[in-house]
């Protein structure tokens, strides 16, 4: 987990996140965003937007289960972000597969 959420810092300071709920929904709808991650606080409301908008577009989602979403990218208490580079969300989904099984 810690090598994804550091992969996130990175990518947040590269500028290719976009956070909060209702931003990463229009990212996903505008087909700007490879990856969509939620924090594991996020709100029943923010899990099932993202959840749908990610299923109808086909982007892929990763849930983390503890809250430090928001402190790896610089900015507490934020519950979604998406990622806007394909080549860093491609790293991150794999390292969230490696955490998953144990891997990392």
């Amino acid at each position: 987990m810690d090598r994804m959420l550091n992969m996130l810092g990175l990518c947040a300071r590269a500028g290719k996140l976009i956070t909060g709920e209702k931003a990463c929904v229009q990212a996903i709808r505008a087909g700007s965003a490879h990856v969509a991650l939620l924090d594991g606080a996020a709100s029943a409301n923010a899990v099932k937007a993202l959840t749908d908008a990610c299923t109808s577009h086909g982007v892929a989602l990763v849930r983390t289960w503890d809250s430090a979403l928001g402190d790896a990218i610089g900015k507490p208490g934020r519950m979604a972000v998406v990622v806007t580079d394909a080549g860093m969300a491609e790293r991150i989904i794999e390292l969230s597969h490696a955490d998953s099984i144990g891997d990392a």
